[in-house]
């Protein structure tokens, strides 16, 4: 601000100097012809001119397929045209190839392990049939035969305890004999009812328990089985992948185009494309833009970037060739300001281009954006008014001598001035008032005086 200041105090000093040195108008110096500019009824465009760069608005990105980090071994050179199946870029494989082997491994571990389960599931399930068609029938068989010979066994007794007790009343048969065969009926009764319990036991128990114990055989070597396969799949999705990203090492061209590098934006922490650069998955290692659809990214600046919209019309000069084009975008939100860009507010807009042979993205345009047309307007250049405290002003040449003019301002251009009120058609001006006009001097000085940055 003090330099300002000072800047100010020494306008101010010229300005009051000049007067010494230019005598005032009223007098009726004569100007010089070459200062003059007639004030006429003109259209007045009204554009900005921006710098941007050309890039197509339909790329087909490259994309790095392998997982982690990866390093480049080969990239072809950017703007290259390349045909179908042409190498493009080629990535570091030693890794994957061992993981490769190692997957292998694994994969035919678990396929034998599946094997195994699978042969224990039919098994278990064999074993069922066994047991419900073999052994029970064949231990119920045993039980129902020892039945059988007890219960004859049991007839005997009692046909015998009937002789002996009959013999015993004719006094044939001894006591003790009589309590042997009383004994003997009591054993074999004892071993019906034994054999019936346990026949009981095998078909009410027995039974059920060893199917219970068989089936819970059964679905533990089902559930077996069930992760040993789940394993091997898992095994092989990964070996699979594995093989998968080991193809996408290569990646080539799949249709014919030109190649170009993509250009990450200056606050990204991306790498470069480039042999030995690390790169990651999903990241895009190259373009391949559709020239046939080719657009202008530039920057507007914060001041002007309501005034633009989409549809407006927009003169491209490209390699000294004026292109007609249009903004099919604005952006809502501006880039970020940084030191690389002066801390400069800017909006991005796009301005598609017509269809033309010989664009390349990132070639170099001048952007124009009309953003109004006014017809049939007064127009007054805008290096013969000067803007102070009371407003615009600018000084006419009269054979009388030279008089001031308050001017009532619309739109502008970076030449001109559209005027309201305050000059007619046909009225001439004197351009640079500063520097030919004493008056307009010592108005910029009080100006400069009274500004509020003097304070």
């Amino acid at each position: 601000m003090k330099s300002v200041a000072i800047l100010l105090v020494v306008l101010a000093s010229l300005g009051v100097a000049a007067i010494s040195f230019f005598p005032p108008a009223e007098r009726g110096s004569a100007v010089d012809p070459s200062t003059l500019h007639t004030v006429t009824r003109d259209e007045l465009v009204v554009a900005i001119t921006e710098l941007g760069t050309l890039e197509s608005s339909n790329n087909t990105e490259i994309k790095c397929r392998v997982r982690g980090d990866n390093t480049i071994t080969f990239v072809i050179e950017s703007g290259t045209e390349v045909a179908p199946g042409d190498v493009l870029v080629q990535l570091e494989t030693l890794a994957i190839e061992e993981e490769i082997s190692e997957r292998t491994k694994f994969y035919h571990l678990a396929e034998s392990q599946v094997a195994r389960s699978d042969a224990d599931v039919e098994r278990a399930r064999l074993a069922i049939s066994e047991y419900e068609e073999g052994r029970f029938v064949s231990e119920l068989a045993a039980l129902q035969k020892n039945l059988a010979v007890a219960e004859s066994r049991l007839l005997n007794a009692t046909n015998r305890l009937k002789h002996s007790e009959m013999l015993s009343r004719s006094e044939y048969a001894s006591d003790l004999e009589l309590e042997e065969k009383e004994f003997a009926l009591s054993q074999a009764e004892l071993t019906v009812q034994l054999t019936k319990t346990q026949i009981d036991v095998l078909q009410n128990f027995t039974k059920k328990e060893e199917l219970v114990r068989l089936e819970g055989e059964l679905k533990s070597a089902e559930a077996t089985h069930k992760a040993n396969v789940e394993r091997a799949l898992a095994d092989k999705k990964r070996l699979e992948r594995a093989q998968e990203e080991l193809g996408s090492c290569t990646i080539r061209a799949e249709r014919a185009g030109l190649v170009i590098y993509p250009t990450g934006e200056q606050w990204k922490d991306t790498p470069e494309i480039e042999e030995g650069a690390t790169v990651r998955k999903d990241q895009t290692l190259l373009l391949m833009p559709d020239l046939t659809q080719m657009q202008v990214k530039v920057g507007i600046h914060e001041s002007v970037v309501k005034r633009i919209r989409t549809g407006m019309e927009a003169n491209v000069t490209l390699n000294r060739k004026l292109m007609q084009a249009e903004v099919t975008y604005v952006a809502s939100v501006a880039k970020p300001a940084s030191w690389w860009n002066g801390n400069v507010v800017k909006y991005d807009a796009i301005v598609s281009l017509p269809s033309d042979s010989g664009m390349r993205p990132g070639m170099s345009a001048e952007v124009e954006i009309v953003i109004a047309r006014h017809k049939d307007v007064i127009t007054v250049p805008t290096a013969a008014c000067i803007e102070t405290e009371r407003g615009f002003a600018c000084w006419i040449s009269q054979d009388s001598g030279v008089q001031r003019r308050a001017l009532n301002v619309g739109d502008s251009s970076d030449m001109f001035l559209m005027v309201r009120d305050g000059i007619e058609a046909g009225e001439t001006v004197i351009l640079d008032p500063l520097a030919n006009v004493p008056a307009a001097q010592v108005e910029a000085a009080r100006s400069l005086e009274g500004s509020p940055s003097m304070l």
